[in-house]
């Protein structure tokens, strides 16, 4: 298909590149990359599940009597239909706000971020490549194809998406799902058109809900929703074969328009892993916080500052970023999360910020709130200039005895500036086991079998070892 084709029929194109592709078609680079970004998603669903979200999410599974199903709530024997699985899954990768973001490429997205591409892509390819006695490859290859559906329809979709309030993990997330769970079952390009569009009808998400339980909901129901859009496709149910290019499909309805350069013909030229990449976060906060908290580290770290030494602490940023960290005085560890001074204040306070720190209890600590007290975020003329794309963050802090520090950082550890290797995410990986208290010893089995995933005979020999 040419690129005026792909552009004139868009839901084919993206349907037929789902359809095609290969494994053998991924650089070695991108299948590198898509293992570290799988294990961190694993780690996360491990933690999520032993959050207050997940024990609510293993509830809800209950009062749904769905008795027992082929695929796995990871962190717990319950083994569900595909699609609840996906959603429980979705929720909890989503649910400390610890996974990955995709980068964006044009300027004119604001912070350079668009969606958190692993949520919604991974669950709906392990449930369905579990129910389907899929090998560790094809579930990896729908992965990434999931993934790459996901982040090229964000790069496309005007901005005005995100930023009247969609929430684009939740939206473009649905067609991720679809495309992995598609890919699996063998859908032909028809067939799979039509569960992109019946995913389309199921896009939904919103912003306002962000620092609260619902932000994570949208990642399982989009995960769970593309995985029903491809069953039901399966099954004949009918839709329209143009979803994302008609004037009252996804990019008009949900965007007022789209950039058809930015898809059409794009799919995999580049992977959105290799360009401009996809981060993966060290701490468990929104992405915005990330630059200042690994200048902020740095800073503590190479001038040894101590927390009763601190007087003042200046963060500035762009005018967008306060726009998503609203949480100027959180009470709560969702509310941290979308905070930049708790993030400052708990590095300052205890020289990390991990699970552990992201807790009501320590929210409310006397210190801790005082230590927020010091602290000012605001915009910054120097930050503004850098543009609206970067999440520029300076940072000057004012110590007892006059003595002055400062920094900036325009990206974050884990982004593709400054990226995690296999071993630091293993680590991370580790962390979240730890939290979820799950056996050391089965934590290391899954560290070395994603690193060779693509070799693995069956999915289900992985599922297994993360159910607990």
């Amino acid at each position: 298909m040419t690129d005026q084709q792909a552009t004139e029929q868009l839901t084919r194109y993206v349907s037929d590149f789902i359809c095609t592709t290969q494994l053998s078609d991924l650089p070695q680079e991108v299948v590198a990359l898509g293992k570290k970004h799988i294990l961190d998603g694993l780690g996360l669903a491990l933690s999520g599940g032993a959050s207050h979200c997940g024990g609510l999410v293993r509830k809800h599974l209950g009062d749904l009597n769905l008795g027992t199903g082929p695929a796995t709530v990871i962190g717990t024997r319950l083994k569900v239909a595909p699609r609840f699985a996906a959603f429980a899954n979705g929720v909890g990768i989503h649910a400390d706000d610890y996974d990955d973001t995709q980068l964006a490429v044009a300027a004119d997205r604001v912070y350079g971020l668009l969606t958190h591409p692993t949520a919604p892509a991974l669950p709906a390819a392990l449930a369905m490549a579990e129910a389907l006695g899929a090998s560790g490859a094809q579930a990896m290859l729908a992965y990434h194809l999931g993934v790459e559906v996901e982040c090229k329809i964000s790069e496309a979709i005007n901005p005005r998406h995100y930023q009247t309030g969609f929430h684009s993990t939740a939206t473009c997330g649905t067609f991720a799902a679809a495309a992995a769970a598609s890919r699996l079952m063998g859908l032909n390009e028809e067939t799979t058109s039509r569960a992109l569009s019946i995913a389309g009808s199921q896009s939904a998400g919103l912003r306002e809900n962000f620092g609260t339980m619902t932000k994570p909901f949208h990642a399982g129901r989009s995960s769970e929703s593309g995985v029903a859009a491809a069953q039901f496709a399966s099954y004949g149910w009918t839709a329209t074969d143009k979803i994302l290019e008609a004037p009252r499909g996804f990019f008009s309805a949900a965007g007022g328009g789209y950039d058809a350069e930015a898809i059409a013909g794009k799919l995999g030229k580049p992977w959105t892993f290799v360009e401009p990449g996809i981060s993966i976060k060290p701490h468990p906060s929104g992405s915005l916080t990330h630059p200042g908290m690994t200048e902020m580290a740095r800073l503590i770290r190479e001038n040894k500052i101590q927390a009763r030494d601190v007087v003042r602490v200046r963060v500035g940023t762009n005018h967008n970023m306060p726009n998503a960290l609203i949480h100027h005085r959180p009470t709560n560890e969702l509310q941290a999360k979308f905070s930049m001074e708790f993030c400052m204040a708990i590095l300052l306070l205890e020289g990390r910020a991990g699970l552990n720190e992201f807790t009501d209890e320590v929210v409310m600590r006397p210190e801790v709130k005082k230590m927020i007290e010091k602290i000012d975020f605001v915009v910054d003329k120097e930050a503004e200039a850098a543009g609206y794309h970067k999440m520029t963050t300076l940072i000057d802090i004012e110590l007892a005895g006059g003595r002055k520090v400062s920094g900036r950082a325009d990206f974050g550890k884990g982004s593709p500036a400054m990226p995690m290797s296999y071993d630091d995410v293993a680590d991370k990986f580790r962390e979240n086991c730890e939290f979820a208290k799950f056996p050391k010893q089965r934590a290391e089995e899954v560290v070395a079998m994603v690193r060779t995933l693509d070799t693995l005979p069956s999915i289900a020999t992985l599922m297994d070892k993360l159910a607990v």
